[in-house]
């Protein structure tokens, strides 16, 4: 099985890219390729540049690759309650290409943060609006205080709790 597991955020040092990683070798026999959205940065989308410069290779790249795996496991960093600006970008471009983004494959959606929430309002919203873009998804489970419940040396999640209902949403798969 091939799985494509990335974090909806450009930051370096991503909690939620640590997240998808853990998440996705979890998968038993998956060959996992994290991808980095940092390398699938392009102009900010309008209908204006749209039409000036068409379609983004990078943005047809980026579908390619989901089309690619057999499940995508997706960690959503959260800004101010939505998507971040990186992530929703490369989403809007992708979408121009074709709105079935994730072209009905298995999806996992995660998401956390440092605080309480664990970016629980960005989860429902990709969760919510999910079916819109062809996302089959098995599971969405928010992790909340990200350092609390996971350890950055090790790549492991501490909390048994969240282990296993992301456990869980893999034996949907």
């Amino acid at each position: 099985m091939k799985v494509l597991a990335f974090a909806a955020s450009n930051s370096k040092n991503s909690m939620n890219k640590q997240l998808a990683n853990y998440a996705a070798k979890q998968i038993a026999g998956a060959q996992v390729e994290l991808l980095d959205i940092n390398d699938y940065e392009m102009p900010l989308y309008s209908e204006d540049r749209e039409k000036e410069v068409g379609q983004p290779d990078l943005a047809k790249a980026f579908y390619q690759k989901l089309g690619e795996a057999d499940a995508i496991v997706i960690s959503f960093a959260e800004h101010n309650g939505s998507y971040t600006a990186a992530y929703k970008n490369l989403f809007d471009w992708t979408s121009r290409i074709n709105m079935q983004v994730f072209q009905n494959k298995p999806v996992i959606m995660l998401a956390t943060s440092p605080g309480p929430s664990g970016a629980g309002t960005v989860l429902a919203a990709a969760q919510g609006s999910a079916p819109y873009f062809a996302a089959d998804v098995k599971g969405a489970i928010s992790v909340p205080s990200f350092y609390d419940n996971f350890d950055v040396e090790s790549g492991q999640l501490t909390n048994k709790e969240l282990a296993d209902n992301i456990l869980s949403a893999i034996s949907q798969l």
